[in-house]
Parts: C-alpha cells; sequence; structure tokens
C-alpha cells in the first residue's frame, strides 16, 4: 500500500539528502531567479543537505567555491544577448552524465530552462536519477515585447516538453501551477518566495538618499525596482506616475532602480527621471525604505521577488492583481490592485495614492503582511518535496515493484 502523501512528504523533509542542482544564474548575479536560487541552497545547507552547484563561470576571475557539504562545478557559458552581464549555459551532458555516474546525486533540481538545463535533464535520465524542474520564467509571453509575437506558441511548447520530462516542476504561486497544468505539464507543486525581513526594512529610510533625488520631506516618491526591459511595461509605469505628480500640482519624484537594455532610450527620452543603477544588499534596501510608493507595471512575471520586498519595506504597492501582488496585496489594506492588462485601471489605483492619508495607512500594514513570509519555511517545503520524489523514484525501481511490472 502507498505511504500517504502527507506522511511521505514528513519522510521527505527529515532525509538527508545529496542534491545537485543545475542554474544558469547565480549571486552576484542580479535577478529574481538568481536570489531565490541562492536563498534555497543555503537553506539547504542549514538543514543539513549537501548541494553539488553546477552553473556556468561568470567571469575570468571566477573559480568554484566549497565548504562543508557544498560543492561548486563551473561549465561553460556565452553571454546573452542584451544582457552582457548574464550567461548561458552551453550544453553539457557528457561531462554531467560522467560526473553523476561516478557520484549519484539523489535527485537532480534543474533550475533554469536553457541549454544547460536541458542537457542536465537528459544527463539525469539517462542515468534514472529523479528530476525536479523549476517554472521561473514566462519566456512564451516575452516575444510580443520583442516583434516576435510569433514564437509564443513554440517556446510554450518547449517549455511543455522540457518540464514533463522531470518528475515534477516547480512553480511559486498556487495560480501559476494551476495555469502550468491547463497548458499540459503533468505534476505541478508549489514552492512559495520568501523575503528576507531584516534586510528589508522601514528602518533603513534615509533622509540623505532622498536628499539626492532632489526630494524634500514632504515629496511623493514613486520607485520601481527590477530589470529596465520591454517585457517589464515601465512605460505605464512612468505614464502612471506622470497623471500622479499632475494630480500632486508637481510635487512628486519617480526612481528607477536596476539596468538593461531599456535604459539608455528611457533616460534620453526621460531625463527628468531619477537612475538609480543597479543596487543590491543593503544599499537596495535603503532605496525601497526612502520610498513612499512602489509602482509594479510588469504582466510577465512568474512571481516579482520585488513585491514582497516593497510591503517588507513599508511601501504601499500599486500592481496588477496575478503573481506576488495577488498573493499577497489586498486591495484597500497594504496596496492598490488593477485587474490584469488594465493600464486604465492601474492609472486609477496609482492616482489613489495621492492621498497622503491613504498611503500612511497602506504603508502602516505593508510590512505586517509579509512577517510570515520566511525564507526557511520555504527551504522546507522544497526539502520535503525533494525528499518525496527521492522516495517516489526508489519505490518504482525497488527490485520487487521491478518484477511486479515486468
Amino acid at each position: 500500500m502507498d505511504t500517504p502523501l502527507v506522511l511521505q512528504h514528513l519522510a521527505g523533509a527529515e532525509r538527508q539528502l545529496r542534491v545537485a542542482v543545475v542554474t544558469e544564474t547565480y549571486p552576484p548575479e542580479v535577478n529574481g531567479v538568481a536570489m531565490t536560487t541562492g536563498r534555497l541552497v543555503d537553506g539547504m545547507l542549514r538543514l543539513g543537505h549537501q548541494v553539488q552547484l553546477v552553473r556556468p563561470r561568470q567571469g575570468e576571475t571566477d573559480h568554484p567555491g566549497s565548504s562543508a557539504g557544498f560543492e561548486e562545478v563551473l561549465s561553460r557559458g556565452l553571454p546573452i544577448p542584451r544582457y552582457k552581464h548574464l550567461k548561458m549555459g552551453l550544453p553539457a551532458r557528457a561531462v554531467l552524465q560522467r560526473m553523476w555516474a561516478v557520484r549519484r546525486p539523489d535527485v537532480v533540481q534543474v533550475v533554469t530552462e536553457g541549454p544547460l538545463g536541458w542537457s542536465a535533464v537528459t544527463a539525469a535520465r539517462r542515468l534514472r536519477l529523479p528530476v525536479v524542474t523549476e517554472f521561473h520564467t514566462n519566456f512564451h509571453s516575452y516575444s510580443s515585447y520583442y516583434g516576435m509575437g510569433w514564437l509564443k506558441q513554440p517556446v510554450e511548447a518547449w517549455l511543455r516538453r522540457f518540464h514533463n520530462k522531470g518528475d515534477l516542476c516547480l512553480a511559486p504561486t498556487a495560480e501559476l501551477a494551476g495555469q502550468l497544468m491547463a497548458r499540459g505539464m503533468r505534476r505541478v507543486e508549489v514552492v512559495a518566495r520568501g523575503v528576507d525581513t531584516r534586510l528589508f526594512s522601514p528602518a533603513r529610510r534615509s533622509a540623505e538618499l532622498r536628499e539626492s533625488w532632489g526630494a524634500a520631506p514632504h515629496t511623493l516618491v514613486a520607485i520601481v525596482v527590477g530589470r529596465m526591459a520591454p517585457e517589464k511595461n515601465l512605460g505605464l509605469a512612468v505614464r502612471a506616475f506622470d497623471r500622479l505628480k499632475a494630480q500632486l500640482g508637481g510635487d512628486a519624484r519617480l526612481v528607477l532602480v536596476g539596468d538593461g537594455p531599456a535604459r539608455a532610450a528611457l533616460q534620453a527620452e526621460r531625463p527628468d527621471l531619477c537612475y538609480a543603477g543597479m543596487r543590491t544588499g543593503e544599499d537596495l534596501a535603503a532605496h525601497y525604505a526612502s520610498a513612499d510608493l512602489f509602482l509594479f507595471p510588469s504582466t510577465t512575471e512568474t512571481f516579482g521577488n520585488v513585491v514582497t520586498e516593497a510591503l517588507a519595506s513599508g511601501l504601499p504597492v500599486v500592481g496588477y492583481d496575478y503573481a506576488a501582488a495577488a498573493e499577497h496585496v489586498r486591495d484597500g489594506h497594504n496596496g492598490c490592485l488593477a485587474p490584469l492588462g488594465d493600464e486604465a485601471a492601474f492609472v486609477a489605483a496609482a492616482l489613489r495614492m495621492g492621498s497622503a492619508a491613504l498611503r500612511a495607512q497602506l504603508a502602516g500594514k505593508a510590512r505586517d503582511s509579509v512577517l510570515s513570509v520566511d525564507w526557511d519555511a520555504v527551504t522546507r517545503s522544497l526539502a520535503g518535496l525533494l525528499g518525496e520524489v527521492v522516495l517516489a523514484h526508489e519505490r518504482r525501481n525497488a527490485p520487487d515493484a521491478r518484477t511486479a511490472t515486468a
């Protein structure tokens, strides 16, 4: 008789695993996938699991790290067009297969769907290793932003094939998990995203930083944080800000934190906005906390870590009702939401934030709304699911199981 799912999950969570994590992006690279993967690797190590991290070499001075229970394997990679600071891992099936044949991991966790990730899935399958994939990026939705809308269906079919080669696909929200299964992905489970509430905090607010933006104590500062690229829909944030600024009689500033292929054109067109560039760590946390309002206009996210970071920093959020905003923002409680894709409603939500009293009311509840979103709990959930996959794989491949199905 099969072990009940809850007991199986608990047994998997308690087991010490050797996990091979394959990803094409990792800290110190700055993006949501890298940050999430770094947090989860650190958490798995704290729980006593062993992690082998396979990733592209990030530069000439990049060397593999190692510590108790942790080793890095660096692969070859090529710069991604438009994102020269990021690498796309090259196929490495033969190398991975030889390495894992000598020292077999309990499970292979494939974070990204690039050539390196694809070869990792193939190598694991040839060695009869269990595989867990992760869905982090709506690549199929990006095509329309780059004039290649015709690619949407082929890319979606490719993603479906990739993830169905694994035993399990992980998604950050129940909403996305449902969408993926409706598109034909066979088994999808949810592993949520956490937020570091010690790092992101209203206590990091800086009057000096606000002054550097040309903001007085009473000036409304709206902030956008993330990659500056067409799929991030930055034009809508700028239009919403312009309407809000006009409503306030001009006493407002918009700060854009991040970098990317859309920055140069926007900066040339709108030199009046404040461009802070890429920020990390306590510096990034101070930028969040020193603003008064967070604008999140993107419609292509699988989650959006910036939403929970903004809330933890005490900022009310204006966003669409999906992904992280749908999970953590309650309209009129800690932010204002608009139906997905309704740009007029998004602008209207931003205009509601012209009320200083409403902003103060929502800001007072923003941080409390994410205090329970703990990275340790998220990591324990991941470990439990990985253990469940390993146990199921072992049962399927046990001698008596193979005899019964022969």
